[in-house]
């Protein structure tokens, strides 16, 4: 697999914390992850056994299944890693159930609008043959349709000569976002939108999991008094605060008039109208354009 710059920990923020991470053929994150995030566990897979790190899993991961459990990972980090496989998709998607909830995958892709693939399929020069190129909207709808709810990229630039960005320009290429300029693209896809991944980094799935359907209970009137009282239990029991309770509320309910009539109709509890307020604000700021 060709070596491009390591850029993707661009992508990495203060706030991130990776509790286990899954380096794949780019060795050269080992390093940088270590020095990050030094109480992490950090796990390679390569192909190449000349490489060596305490946790490496020698196998060709388009071929194999990963031998890891299910939302095993915090973090999955490799360049390239959908440029020379047979269903790039099958290989997202792949990715996609080995992380947690609340996990992303960086990776990059060789932008095929890129100035010298141009040039060369102009001189009818392109030897590519073997390699999976992709457009920036190409690539986006994949991840989409590979069960990522976020898809943020940062272009690796390497500028044209004027002259030749000109000629593009004038045969009809557009250059949006710069795009003729752009030679790889590096992609952060997250499993949730960053507002859920929070929710779901509060509490535990199962904690979640019970919330969700005593809040669809009450939305949909089935054993409504009970189904209140027991979000009160869980509530208190569990120590949830108000403002959690009304982005869960805002992110599962749909029905909300029939569910806030219902809270009110049963709840004597004064955290009530501070839910609400909070909800239903969040709910204004949805209106507002906000993406969820």
């Amino acid at each position: 697999m060709e070596e491009i710059k390591p850029s993707l920990t661009e992508f990495i923020s203060g706030e991130d914390f990776f509790e286990k991470i899954l380096v794949v053929e780019s060795f050269a994150y080992i390093e940088p992850l270590r020095e990050k995030f030094p109480a992490s566990e950090i796990f390679f897979v390569t192909s190449n056994e000349d490489l060596k790190y305490p946790n490496t899993i020698y196998l060709d991961y388009r071929e194999e299944c990963l031998p890891f459990p299910k939302e095993f990972f915090d973090l999955i980090i490799g360049d390239l890693t959908l440029e020379v496989v047979t269903n790039p998709q099958d290989i997202a998607a792949g990715f996609s159930t080995f992380l947690k909830q609340t996990g992303c995958w960086l990776t990059s892709f060789r932008n095929i609008r890129h100035w010298k693939i141009l040039e060369r399929l102009m001189r009818g020069a392109f030897g590519g043959i073997v390699s999976r190129l992709y457009t920036r909207t190409e690539f986006e709808r994949l991840l989409y349709a590979s069960f990522y709810k976020e898809v943020q990229v940062l272009p690796l630039k390497k500028n044209s000569p004027p002259e030749l960005l000109e000629r593009l320009i004038n045969c009809g290429f557009d250059n949006f976002d710069d795009d003729l300029q752009t030679e790889f693209w590096l992609v952060r896809a997250s499993r949730s939108m960053p507002e859920l991944a929070l929710l779901k980094s509060m509490f535990t799935p199962e904690i979640r999991a019970e919330l969700s359907r005593i809040l669809h209970r009450i939305e949909y009137d089935i054993a409504t008094e009970e189904n209140v009282a027991n979000f009160w239990r869980l509530f208190d029991a569990k120590g949830i605060f108000s403002d959690y309770a009304a982005a869960f509320i805002r992110s599962v309910v749909v029905h909300r008039e029939n569910f806030w009539r219902n809270m009110k109709k049963y709840s004597a509890r004064a955290e009530l109208e501070e839910i609400i307020d909070e909800a239903e604000s969040l709910y204004d700021f949805d209106n507002g354009n906000r993406l969820l």
